[in-house]
């Protein structure tokens, strides 16, 4: 084979292997050997030998040298995937880099879930591409709609979700006098006005673009009735209306509340306070106070933008850029805090981290990593299209961002579960080294000694078929013959040209120590393991072969209680 055809080889090879956990496959690369190469199609068949060893000599290098090796042939193939995952993230209009302040902000109705974890991956991207600030604001100016502990959780999943990237944390509850201190400067200036009108009949002045009996009163009534909204009024009786164009053709923008009267008792300042601002209010001066350069939003908060900009007239401030995206729509994943808090309080969930919810805090227990979640909300982008994602579609994009990230940390053991004894006859002793990590040697060995007996799982028992070719995972062959299990061989070709399953095993030894694995549906799969899981620390993740990526949660009575992940 020529030295170039050789080169072609070898970079095609290395490229393969790193995608796809460090095994190159023989058909993906001689398909992109053609492609640069064509003339070599011919010789394929004659060559073909000489692919297989350097495919094998590729293979056995692991993850770290591969992307060394290819950063010396063809350091353009890693470059190229640099600017496509950059180009995954629209550039900001008008962004100045160190300039660029964005915001997140939930309401305190229960902890952060995904769709949570999209808007603020976006947001703290944004800010992190431009060496900007990502702003946490809680939005509690319903006290009627409030989970005070949110307020401490919302906090944990925001700074774990974005890796301790926000600048500031700023709770709307606190800034109340500052709202009452800008209503009075509009209402003063006869830019809004206090409105007793009964609801039903100003919606339909308004619809008519007609001006109720308020609007028009002289600013000094207006501010006594202000002052009355604090001692006198009761809610429902009085709102604070911004004064806009009654002719504006969206009935929407025309004279929209700004404040209201409520009593309900507030977590963080009791009642102390009665008028509270609304949504709109309350976030436009928040935005101008705060420095907000750009909002990235869903695109349902169009209007509420223009509302914003109304208020932002009035006092001459500047707009932040404006970016929307479309509502992404969790097809059969139920995401209502209200609904969950009910359910946890009835004793259907443990709590907000049950490993059936789709919160945060319960992904983060089973051992999803905050990039992942930043990788599926780069994957979605900021497109105006709405977006239906179902349960299985989504986790099958958040598992393979995950196993991108966990893969190469997570150590491998034997599990089994729900065993059984078998015994392989005539099968000879053997020690048995396995890596922790078949792509980084340097990590160590796990040793297991098969002595005849070992277990296995009772579903694998079942598989195993009368005359059929198996074997016991890096050790032996076996067959069934006459209803028991006899040695075969040891040699792992004959098994892959013969074989018929292949099953992991543990010794029947004191060593083996009890696992029990907490699945998403809520089953407990109960079995031993390795002896090496006894090292384990809490809050380690490892693969469980043959089995899935799991989260060691806690150690209860000599039990390995694992949290599961995924494959």
């Amino acid at each position: 084979m020529k030295p170039e055809i050789k080169k072609v080889v070898k970079k095609w090879a290395l490229d393969n292997a790193r995608k796809y956990k460090g095994k190159a496959n023989q058909g993906a690369v001689i398909s992109k050997k053609i492609n640069e190469i064509p003339e070599i199609k011919t010789k394929l068949k004659e060559i073909m030998p000489e692919i297989a060893g350097i495919i094998k000599e590729v293979n056995s290098l692991g993850i770290e040298k591969q992307i060394k090796e290819l950063e010396k042939i063809a350091p353009e193939l890693l470059e190229e995937k640099k600017k496509t995952e950059e180009k995954k993230l629209k550039p900001l209009p008008k962004a100045v880099k160190g300039k660029v302040v964005t915001r997140m902000a939930p309401s305190p109705s229960g902890p952060l879930h995904i769709g949570h974890a999209f808007v603020l991956s976006l947001n703290s991207e944004y800010a992190k591409k431009y060496d900007g600030k990502l702003i946490l604001r809680i939005e509690d100016t319903n006290p009627e709609n409030i989970y005070p502990p949110a307020y401490e959780m919302i906090e944990q999943d925001a700074k774990w979700l974005t890796q301790n990237k926000i600048a500031k944390i700023e709770i709307q509850s606190s800034r109340l006098e500052k709202y009452y201190a800008y209503a009075e400067t509009l209402i003063k200036k006869g830019q809004a006005y206090v409105c007793k009108c009964d609801p039903d009949k100003f919606r339909k002045l308004i619809q008519a673009k007609k001006a109720c009996k308020c609007r028009n009163l002289d600013p000094k009534e207006h501010e006594k009735r202000w002052k009355k909204m604090f001692k006198e009024y009761k809610p429902g009786e009085a709102i604070l209306r911004i004064k806009t164009d009654l002719e504006n053709p969206n009935p929407a923008l025309r004279d929209w509340p700004a404040m209201r009267i409520n009593t309900h008792k507030h977590p963080k300042t009791g009642t102390k306070y009665k008028v509270w601002p609304l949504m709109n209010f309350s976030v436009v001066c928040d935005d101008h106070d705060l420095g907000i350069t750009h909002s990235i939003r869903g695109k349902d908060h169009m209007t509420n933008e223009e509302r914003q900009k109304q208020v932002r007239r009035l006092f001459g401030w500047k707009d932040p850029v404006a970016l929307f995206f479309g509502r992404i729509n969790f097809k059969g994943i139920k995401l209502s805090s209200t609904e969950t808090r009910k359910k946890i309080e009835y004793g259907e969930y443990e709590g907000w981290d049950d490993i059936r919810l789709h919160t945060i805090r319960a992904l983060k227990r089973r051992g999803y990593q905050p990039e992942a979640f930043i990788k599926f909300a780069i994957d979605m982008g900021l497109s105006l299209t709405d977006k239906t994602v179902d349960k299985k579609e989504f986790y099958k994009i958040l598992n393979s961002h995950n196993k991108e990230i966990i893969e190469p940390k997570a150590n491998r053991y034997f599990f089994v579960w729900d065993p059984v004894e078998v015994a392989i006859n005539k099968a000879p002793s053997k020690k048995v080294e396995l890596a922790l990590h078949p792509d980084f040697p340097k990590r160590g060995k796990r040793i297991l000694n098969f002595d005849r007996v070992v277990l296995i799982t009772k579903d694998d028992f079942k598989r195993i078929e009368q005359g059929k070719l198996y074997r016991l995972m890096d050790c032996w062959n076996f067959t069934r013959k006459n209803g028991k299990l006899t040695y075969h061989s040891g040699d792992i070709e004959t098994y892959r040209k013969k074989g018929a399953g292949i099953f992991h095993w543990l010794p029947i030894e004191e060593k083996t120590v009890n696992v029990e694995v907490l699945m998403p549906d809520n089953k407990l799969i109960k079995g031993v393991g390795e002896s090496g899981i006894s090292k384990l620390k809490i809050g380690d993740i490892v693969q469980l072969e043959r089995f899935g990526f799991c989260r060691l949660d806690s150690i209860k009575k000599g039990v390995y209680k694992f949290w599961y992940a995924h494959r």
